[in-house]
Order: C-alpha cells, then sequence, then structure tokens
C-alpha cells in the first residue's frame, strides 16, 4: 500500500479589531505557533497561517476570532502543497 502523500497547508486571513485593541490582538497573535503577521493598519491584521491540515488552520483562526477585541477573523486564501513520499518528484499543484 503506498504512502499517503506529506500535505503543507498554508492560508492567509484578516483579523478585524477594535482599533483601541489591535496592539494586544497583535501581542497575543504573536505569541501563536505557525501564525506570521504580515500587516497592519486600521484596525485590520493580515497574518499567514501554516500547518498539516484545514483543520489546524482552522483551530488557529478560531482561536484568534475569540481574542478580547477582535470582531471577525476570515480565511481569504488556502494553499495546499503535497510531497508524494518514497520519491523525489514533488508536486506543488493545489489539490
Amino acid at each position: 500500500m503506498p504512502e499517503q502523500p506529506k500535505r503543507h497547508h498554508i492560508s492567509s486571513a484578516v483579523i478585524a479589531t477594535m482599533p483601541a485593541h489591535t496592539a494586544a490582538v497583535l501581542a497575543e497573535i504573536a505569541k501563536m505557533e505557525n501564525v506570521e503577521v504580515h500587516g497592519e493598519g486600521g484596525g485590520k491584521i493580515v497574518v499567514v497561517i501554516e500547518g498539516s491540515s484545514t483543520g489546524m488552520l482552522g483551530e488557529s483562526l478560531t482561536r484568534m476570532s475569540l481574542l478580547d477585541g477582535v470582531i471577525s477573523a476570515n480565511m481569504v486564501f488556502e494553499h495546499v502543497e503535497t510531497e508524494e513520499t518514497g520519491s523525489d518528484d514533488r508536486n506543488t499543484d493545489a489539490a
């Protein structure tokens, strides 16, 4: 039976905050694993989330949405890279 290909999920998301809480939300997001802030302004924060499954990304997004001062947290884009195990060939097409 062939091994399942390894998958790496990458997602971008926009977090809308109450402006008075943006700094505190940024501080909490900075503590999260596999989450990186790529921009911030006007009460909005753009993040990239990485993980091994869509569920893992969703869990991170849910944690951000529950932070005090967050109005909404919405996934904008998701990309999946697939690596075939046991082979030198790589497939980076979105699944």
